[in-house]
């Protein structure tokens, strides 16, 4: 069962309330760091805030980069609910 596949997410109902959290956390931080790239944009005009503006991209920066961080925790968290059979293979050994 590989990573990133539509069936995974579908495979129970824990599976979509789990999918249903995470997409919710994603679209969090997608309006956070629109949000900060927004005001930064804004305070970027006036000389006196540009500090401020650039510290606000760059924790606008890293918001974009946790999202692809919780796409991965994301399926892995639902590969690993799919695995039952192979974990309780492994438990019994």
């Amino acid at each position: 069962m590989p990573l990133f596949r539509h069936e995974n997410r579908q495979r129970s109902e824990a599976a979509r309330d789990l999918y249903a959290r995470f997409e919710i956390i994603y679209t969090f931080v997608d309006f956070t760091a629109a949000t900060l790239f927004l005001v930064g944009s804004f305070l970027f005009f006036s000389e006196a805030t540009q500090t401020l503006a650039t510290w606000l991209f760059v924790a606008g920066s890293f918001a974009f980069a946790v999202k692809p961080t919780l796409r991965l925790v994301r399926e892995i968290k639902l590969y690993r609910m799919g695995d039952t059979e192979t974990l309780a293979e492994r438990e019994q050994s």
